[in-house]
């Protein structure tokens, strides 16, 4: 029996630099868009990630992109 991937959705999650901790080691908060498209392409979702980046007062320090999937045996 062969098992399918089925994509079942993708979420975008800035990780934004806020500032440094006591002993000068750098501090991340991360912000989650979830209900993206699984069949959005990478550049689209790094591009609107730039453009989201823009609007907040942190600086952005990486992008990802978190796919989820059904396994299916089919």
């Amino acid at each position: 029996m062969a098992v399918t991937k089925v994509p079942t959705g993708a979420a975008l999650k800035l990780k934004l630099n806020t500032g440094t901790d006591g002993s000068g080691n750098p501090v991340f908060r991360s912000k989650s868009l979830s209900n993206v498209k699984p069949t959005t392409a990478d550049s689209d979702i790094y591009d609107v990630a730039v453009s989201l980046s823009g609007l907040q007062s942190y600086t952005l320090a990486s992008i990802s992109r978190v796919d989820s999937a059904e396994l299916i045996n089919a």
